[in-house]
């Protein structure tokens, strides 16, 4: 998908279409979760310090995500992809790898290219935004096809031409080729691809080490084997937050560890999981990461249990000099509860080893930690005006456009944040029409770099 939550946004708010949009968290920490393309002229882009984006694109919408929107248009999305095909592997919320042939979808590029041509109009037609598709004879070349094809077309790499077609991209052009990777290529006079194929395989071994020299120096020759994989099995549920200004008052700490936990086992039950080990992530002032862990006699998804261990674990944690981030985590997962947690709720338990949480909500994500905290870009609904959204809220007041997908673009009044007339909504969905016939393409393009993360957010690949 193109941009996926800044087209969402336009989408949903019809004075948003054609102008600059920004997602991610709005406080002195956030930072983009994904720019529209408008945004994208002034040198806005992922994971950019939210203050920076500003400062290149003052005028441009600045919005707090809407992740539970977002999903449902992924979920209609990724309907559309496994109507195609039992093979089907998601990566984030609009990003996914699909296997063509294993569904019959597609036998050789002329059926490819049409499958293609046919997801992309059911997708527009379902859910009313574009996705650029990648189509090849592997994932890695999918991923990269998909990249070249955006925003919103279609990229084929005809097989046999994978070689020529790499030979002169950069390094970077790789899957697993970060800043400090590309580097440490060029320290070597290793440029391009086809620079990686020439110096050999033997050589990137020395110079990266056998897994990653062996990989990279199979990818420079378009070689990638990996299947598609239907399902992955989670091995986390997690939660976190990221602090506008440090927490020192440990008191606060505690509370926010214990919200964090309710949150994290709403997010257990409604993915009908259970955990046995239970993890704390503290991130302090000075930037440091300290993670703690217990592991319970069975797995729980009981939030007493959750919060009483995140309790003591956080008791093992100096916080003196301020906390920027805290986390909550459920790992060893089951779809099945114990029956008697009497014992692990009153202490008793094994010590687990220490674990990273896995990161589930993109970085600079604001927490919401009051009833009414008015967050731009979020829904409301007043009595007598109807639904609306968030423009911005300060010194008791909230900014309040009302539009719907479906009206023209709308009004904008001005309320007390206690105003009683006025409360939170949740999202409108878009406006959906059925695909004509029975749906079917090739799946869609590579992530724009968003995330991720997270996360954030990337296109999709077939």
């Amino acid at each position: 998908m193109d941009a996926f939550f800044a087209q969402a946004e336009q989408a949903s708010k019809p004075s948003l279409r054609g102008r600059a949009v920004v997602v991610g968290g709005l406080g002195p920490r956030g930072v983009v979760a994904t720019a529209s393309y408008e945004a994208r002229v002034f040198g806005v882009h992922s994971a950019m310090p939210m203050a920076q984006a500003r400062r290149r694109a003052p005028n441009a919408a600045y919005l707090v995500p809407r992740f539970a929107f977002y999903r449902t248009i992924s979920e209609q999305v990724m309907g559309l992809l496994r109507a195609l095909s039992p093979l089907v592997e998601p990566l984030s919320l609009d990003e996914a790898f699909v296997d063509l042939e294993a569904g019959g979808a597609a036998w050789d590029s002329d059926s490819a290219r049409l499958a293609g041509i046919r997801l992309r109009a059911d997708i527009r037609a379902v859910t009313g935004l574009t996705g650029s598709v990648g189509l090849a004879s592997c994932k890695m070349l999918a991923k990269i096809a998909s990249e070249q094809a955006k925003p919103d077309g279609l990229v084929l790499i005809e097989p046999g031409t994978e070689r020529a077609l790499l030979g002169p991209m950069s390094v970077r052009t790789l899957p697993g080729v970060g800043p400090a990777t590309g580097d440490h290529l060029r320290r070597a006079g290793i440029l391009t691809i086809d620079e990686i194929a020439e110096a050999g395989e033997d050589e990137l071994v020395r110079l990266l080490g056998k897994a990653h020299g062996h990989a990279l120096y199979a990818m420079a020759l378009a070689r990638d084997d990996r299947p598609v994989v239907a399902e992955r099995e989670a091995k986390s549920v997690s939660v976190e937050d990221t602090y506008d200004v440090d927490i020192h008052d440990r008191v606060r700490v505690e509370l926010e560890v214990q919200r964090l936990a309710d949150r994290c086992v709403r997010r257990l039950r409604g993915a009908g999981l259970s955990g046995r080990t239970i993890v704390l992530k503290v991130r302090r002032y000075d930037f440091s990461t300290l993670t703690r862990s217990e592991t319970l006699r069975g797995p729980t998804d009981d939030p007493a249990v959750v919060r009483e261990a995140a309790a003591r674990l956080l008791d093992s944690v100096d916080s003196t000099g301020g906390v920027r981030l805290l986390g909550v985590g459920v790992s060893g997962l089951a779809d099945f509860t114990q029956e008697d947690l009497f014992a692990q709720a009153a202490g008793d338990r094994t010590d687990g080893p220490e674990e990273e949480l896995a990161e589930v909500e993109p970085v600079g994500e604001v927490p919401v930690p009051v009833e009414h905290q008015w967050r731009p870009g979020h829904d409301v609904r007043h009595a007598g005006l109807g639904h609306g959204w968030v423009q911005g809220s300060g010194l008791g007041r909230v900014t309040v456009r009302f539009e719907t997908p479906e009206s023209e673009p709308g009004r904008v009044r001005t309320f007390r944040t206690d105003d009683p007339e006025l409360e939170p909504a949740d999202p409108l969905p878009l406006v959906r029409r059925r695909p004509e016939g029975d749906g079917g393409g090739a799946v869609a393009g590579a992530p724009d770099p968003e995330t991720e993360p997270s996360g954030v957010e990337s296109g999709n690949s077939a």
